[in-house]
């Protein structure tokens, strides 16, 4: 069963659900995305998204206008004649206009439990939060803010130690395998749509830099929320020694002390309830590495104290 499609997308999260929607069969006439950025060496370079460059390579045709909000802009999606729009981390606001085009309405895969974490960050704001559980929703799309009716819901476990990135990558496994059955129970008028309940809603705002340093002085379990819901960007962060070192991936660890001072020489920090141990770190201006082979070449003894 082929459907006429149109994919919006932008970031590297996006790209799995439009290969399976290719690979299911269906006929992706256009491809939205945001213009490429400068970038490259010295900034020099136009760099396609993501999804501009994988529709490239499938020979699918890409638009990338700034604004969907003219009479021109709307008028040539509505050419498309498509069945469906599919939209995931596209990043521009779709008018009433454009949603209204396609026979079947436009699809959004959401990676988040809704109604909570709506908005720009759900991924990281869950794992923040110390949420057990996480999930991508297939939405109807209406003009407000992630407030269409749900047509799907895939839920997935966050693992205690899972980083935004592992979160990430598994929600966009996810939402590529959902997209595609949503898509079909619509085709054959099987798909129930149902409204978001009113309790329950939350926000998940925009990463500031703001709330980037660690605060040891919290309890361990949201420290290591905090780092693991930054990471790999834009990354959790302390002082040692004067230099900024970003937390990349943290467990929970053992015993007790002043806040951010070291209890071992392993990289184990004191909170202001319990300790986290760090795993893997980056210096600024470093690689990446794992904590055993940042303490060969800088050895923190314990009783070190860290801002």
């Amino acid at each position: 069963m082929s459907l006429r499609l149109i994919f919006m997308g932008t970031p590297d999260f996006a790209v799995p659900t439009l290969l399976a929607l290719v690979a299911a069969g269906h006929d992706v006439a256009a491809v939205y995305t945001r213009a490429a950025k400068p970038g490259g060496r010295r900034g020099l370079e136009l760099v396609p998204s993501p999804v501009e460059r994988e529709a490239t390579k499938l020979g699918i045709p890409v638009l990338t206008p700034a604004s969907l909000k003219t009479l021109d802009a709307q008028a040539q999606f509505a050419a498309f004649n498509a069945d469906a729009a599919v939209v995931v981390a596209y990043g521009i606001i779709l008018p009433k206009a454009v949603l209204a085009a396609p026979r079947l309405g436009c699809f959004n895969v959401h990676a988040s439990l809704l109604p909570r974490w709506r908005g720009a960050a759900p991924i990281n704001r869950a794992i923040m939060a110390g949420d057990r559980d996480s999930g991508v929703t297939i939405m109807q799309m209406d003009e407000g803010l992630d407030t269409g009716a749900m047509v799907l819901i895939d839920r997935l476990p966050i693992g205690a130690d899972m980083t935004a990135g592992d979160l990430h990558d598994a929600l966009a496994a996810l939402g590529a395998d959902a997209m595609p059955r949503a898509l079909a129970a619509a085709e054959r008028g099987t798909l129930i749509a149902t409204p978001q309940p009113e309790a329950g809603v939350i926000y998940a705002a925009k990463i500031s830099k703001d709330e980037t340093r660690i605060d040891w002085a919290k309890p361990a379990a949201q420290v290591h929320d905090h780092i693991r819901g930054l990471s790999p960007f834009p990354g959790a962060w302390f002082e040692l020694g004067g230099a900024r070192v970003k937390v990349l991936r943290s467990t929970r660890g053992d015993g007790s002390g002043a806040p951010g001072t070291t209890l071992d020489d392993r990289l184990t920090l004191a909170c202001g309830d319990g300790a986290v141990r760090l795993v893997q770190i980056q210096r600024a201006g470093a690689k990446a590495m794992m904590a055993d082979e940042f303490l060969r070449g800088t050895p923190v003894a314990r009783g070190t104290v860290v801002s």
